[in-house]
């Protein structure tokens, strides 16, 4: 059974930073993408940014220039670095995972990240 597991999140002072890990296990196959969502009270669940297997990355222009994606395929981990934090970044993040043979899409529990102005 796929788990994905997220830690790094966090009470931070505008401007600060943080760095969020996601961990996956359960499967010996390969991920294909691998993702950062966030959702906000009261909005939509929206992209952060993602990464493919071969290094594509796609990232919201909300937190282009503060933010970078990238993973360690070795350790199934995808890590989102978090720099120059705003209040409006507040928010659950979730990190997903997407297999290949239709082994589907898979989700982590979500962790909290809370700036403060």
């Amino acid at each position: 059974q796929v788990q994905l597991v997220e830690s790094g999140g966090g009470l931070v002072q505008a401007g600060g930073s943080l760095r969020l890990s996601c961990a996956a296990s359960g499967t010996i196959f390969s991920i294909n993408i691998m993702g950062w969502y966030r959702q906000a009270p009261g909005k939509q669940r929206e992209l952060v940014a993602t990464i493919t297997n071969t290094g594509f990355i796609k990232i919201a222009d909300s937190v282009k220039g503060r933010f970078t994606i990238s993973r360690d395929d070795a350790k199934n981990t995808v890590y989102l670095q978090m720099n120059s934090l705003k209040p409006e970044d507040t928010a659950v993040y979730y990190c997903n995972a997407d297999y290949p043979y239709g082994l589907g899409l898979f989700w982590g529990q979500g962790t909290q990240v809370t700036v403060s102005s």
